[in-house]
């Protein structure tokens, strides 16, 4: 579904991706792992066409996406639900939801769409009249999801979905990211600095140090490799 081949990506003249490689089969939850600053938001900032791509290609179902505009990924079936979750806090969990649909035009599936978030996260149905900003910050990342959700992504980009929530809450929204993968058949390309937790919901792993790939296994053979496990485990 998804090949990145031999991506180099800078910010302004520092490089941040090495010649970046790795694929994402349809169906699969792919996860890379990485400590701070070795390049996995901007990994999926260059699939998602914001941070512009200097050398290599990116293939999204067979097409060519590098250097095609952000609206234009979102519209071929790929949506990033961002690190810090970034929700439009003066507006309404329901129109935060909308914001998600932007593109679409069928207004009775979106309808069906929104319910199915609440069904997913029942405590957004409770808030939908609610500002997004007065949410938890678990809260605002069921928000987060479920807005991308809206645009009915083929392939969903989650960057640090646990980032600064409490054990329970991460558990739950792991839980979630399990079911959209298995019962609403979403293809998902995880990045999230809990390695264990990664690993333990994804069928495949990368990992990434200082731009580079180091290391892709199944994620079971990830999880039990003793430098894996030094690492990023804490074992």
């Amino acid at each position: 579904m998804l090949e990145l081949r031999e991506v180099d990506a800078f910010y302004g003249s520092i490089q941040a991706l090495h010649g970046v490689s790795l694929t994402v089969s349809q169906g699969e939850i792919v996860t890379l792992i990485g400590a701070n600053g070795a390049g996995k938001s901007t990994t999926l900032m260059a699939i998602s066409g914001i941070v512009p791509v200097r050398r290599g290609e990116i293939v999204f179902e067979g097409q060519a996406i590098t250097g095609k505009a952000p609206d234009g990924i979102v519209r071929l079936g790929i949506c990033q639900v961002p690190e810090g979750r970034h929700i439009f806090p003066a507006l309404s969990v329901a129109e935060n939801l909308d914001m998600g649909a932007f593109l679409r035009r069928d207004s009775k599936a979106i309808a069906a769409d929104r319910e199915m978030c609440y069904s997913l996260f029942p405590i957004l149905a409770e808030r939908r009249h609610q500002p997004g900003g007065t949410l938890s910050g678990g809260e605002q990342q069921m928000l987060a999801i479920s807005r991308a959700l809206m645009a009915r992504p083929r392939l969903l980009l989650l960057d640090e979905p646990s980032m600064g929530l409490a054990p329970l809450v991460t558990k739950q929204i792991f839980t979630i990211i399990t079911t959209i993968n298995r019962e609403h058949h979403t293809t998902i390309f995880l990045v999230e600095q809990n390695a264990n937790l990664a690993l333990q919901v994804a069928d495949r792993g990368y990992v990434l140090e200082n731009g580079r790939i180091v290391m892709q296994d199944r994620a079971a053979a990830l999880l039990g490799n003793p430098a894996i496990q030094q690492a990023y485990l804490g074992i």
